[in-house]
């Protein structure tokens, strides 16, 4: 029989450098997780991506038992790092910040092509390039 599910937790934490202090133990605090058996488990399956933010899906069971998936870094940042900006426009219409092509998008889209919501890898792009755009950078054609 299925573990019942207590809680879905969806958190970003910078890889490699999860600590008990908040955000993860104010989150997994609530839950009544152990803290330090998930950050030591976090840390070292995230330390090869170590100074960049990951997303992890954590799933928290009734026995205060849980799994988690390490989805990877948001498509925000690696939009920033491919053109090395330090942050997007705080108004995306009217003011850009910079330009990615065809290429970067494909690159990231490609990456992040099993959780992204998208059929094929053109989909995968267009929702790469509406993040890009919402940001403030100009998709070139």
């Amino acid at each position: 029989m299925a573990k019942a599910i207590k809680a879905n937790l969806k958190m970003r934490v910078p890889a490699g450098r999860a600590t008990a202090g908040p955000p993860v133990g104010s989150i997994l605090g609530q839950h009544g997780l152990n803290l330090m058996e998930f950050v030591q488990a976090f840390n070292d399956r995230t330390k090869e991506m170590a100074g960049k933010d990951v997303i992890v899906h954590l799933r928290v069971y009734e026995d205060r038992t849980f799994t988690f998936e390490v989805i990877g870094q948001p498509v925000d940042e690696m939009i920033r790092d491919a053109i090395k900006i330090n942050k997007g426009s705080g108004k995306p219409h009217s003011e850009k910040v910079g330009k990615i092509t065809q290429a970067q998008l494909e690159e990231i889209a490609k990456i992040k092509m099993n959780v992204l919501n998208a059929n094929d890898l053109e989909a995968a792009v267009k929702t790469v390039a509406g993040t890009a755009r919402s940001m403030g950078v100009e998709v070139e054609k």
